[in-house]
């Protein structure tokens, strides 16, 4: 593809071997200037798919802001920056910063004052500096939206607009989208040029190997039916989903109590505590993070080998983006829901959007978690 040594060397460093569908349809046609829309499941590997070419054709020389990413979440910003820069690791001069809401000011303009070509942004917060003369955006020449679908539904739509309209309208705008929605639709006929269309379904290499169980579990057992498999020995980075912030903040207490490696992520928790949590978590500093859907999109950790749902999620896309944060970068990951009687319309809702039949378990009479259809016992047969 006619990429740099640099660029390779730091793809093999980050421990990449071969590209991934996405990588190798997206990077030609974005480093011929196409304006692209690509829809693509999570954990495919888009922010390469991107990065590689974004890398590829900086100006070096340019102190200016030629590369915008916009993301709808603070987590999924820091994530982006963090991929870019280790993607960028022997390109000497290549300066990439990263902006969010909740973080403070003058940590923002000490990383602008040293004049980065690529920015990661979340949508409000870019506009703030660009209202306060901070940032400008006419010298940007590749614009990437990534989940566009999500950023678009969480009400970002005015303030991407804004964005993309500051830009010189001839700039290179991408688009990355798990889904078409009318939004992302109408965002690419008024402001990209000739998109071409990229489509990479969720079968075969690209679909995560995540084997999803469902437990019959009532609410007062459901705690101890989670003890049950933490304590099994065979998970150890592991992500808990809960509905609520003080579900999870609760949750992640009595598990520290009980001696387990738990820190929690929810709405209420403070973006500097936020960072740390993540980093801790990446760094493996503990073994279990307890969350709510807050950091269901763009927690991009490639080892999580466990998901739980200890709340069935309102909505079917959120089962979708939880368990997608196993099963990513072709490992193999689980998924564990606990579902009541009451939760099981619900279930039988998440079946139908997913297509797939989740494997039923139960405890026996004896406290042994089994294969409902065979009665065999569920740890001994892993």
């Amino acid at each position: 593809m006619g990429i740099s040594d640099e660029v390779v060397r730091a793809f093999d460093w980050m421990g990449f071997t071969e590209l991934t569908s996405i990588q190798e349809k997206c990077i030609p046609l974005m480093m011929d200037g196409h304006d692209i829309i690509a829809i693509a499941p999570t954990g495919t590997g888009k922010t390469l798919g991107f990065g590689i070419p974004m890398l590829e054709y900086v100006n070096l020389d340019d102190s200016s802001v030629q590369e915008i990413v916009l993301a709808p979440t603070r987590e999924l910003a820091q994530q982006i920056a963090d991929e870019l820069t280790n993607l960028a690791h022997f390109i000497k001069g290549a300066k990439i910063a990263v902006i969010y809401g909740g973080q403070p000011f003058g940590k923002q303009m000490s990383a602008l004052s040293r004049k980065p070509q690529i920015l990661v942004a979340t949508p409000g917060r870019l506009l703030d500096h660009m209202q306060r003369g901070n940032i400008r955006l006419s010298t940007v020449h590749t614009m990437v939206l990534d989940e566009a679908d999500e950023m678009l539904k969480m009400g970002f739509i005015q303030d991407v607009e804004k964005v993309i309209e500051s830009a010189d309208p001839n700039r290179q705008l991408v688009m990355f989208s798990a889904t078409t929605n009318q939004d992302v639709l109408t965002v690419s006929w008024k402001y990209q040029h000739d998109p071409i269309e990229i489509v990479v379904h969720a079968e075969a290499d690209n679909k995560p190997d995540i084997t999803q169980y469902v437990i019959e579990s009532d609410q007062k057992q459901k705690y101890e039916h989670l003890l049950y498999l933490l304590d099994s020995d065979q998970y150890k980075r592991m992500m808990i989903f809960c509905n609520t912030k003080d579900m999870t903040a609760r949750l992640c207490e009595r598990l520290k109590k009980a001696g387990y490696s738990a820190e929690c992520l929810h709405g209420d928790v403070r973006q500097s505590q936020r960072d740390k949590v993540m980093a801790g978590f990446r760094k493996g500093q503990f073994e279990i993070l307890v969350a709510t859907d807050v950091a269901a999109r763009g927690i991009d950790v490639d080892d999580v080998e466990a998901v739980f749902n200890y709340d069935l999620p309102d909505k079917q896309e959120y089962y979708v983006h939880r368990i997608g944060r196993t099963g990513r970068a072709k490992r193999a990951g689980v998924s564990f829901s606990f579902v009541s009687f009451r939760d099981s319309i619900r279930m039988d809702e998440i079946r139908k959007y997913t297509h797939v039949e989740p494997i039923q378990l139960a405890f026996d009479e004896f406290g042994t978690l089994c294969y409902k259809d065979s009665g065999e016992p569920f740890l001994e047969n892993l």
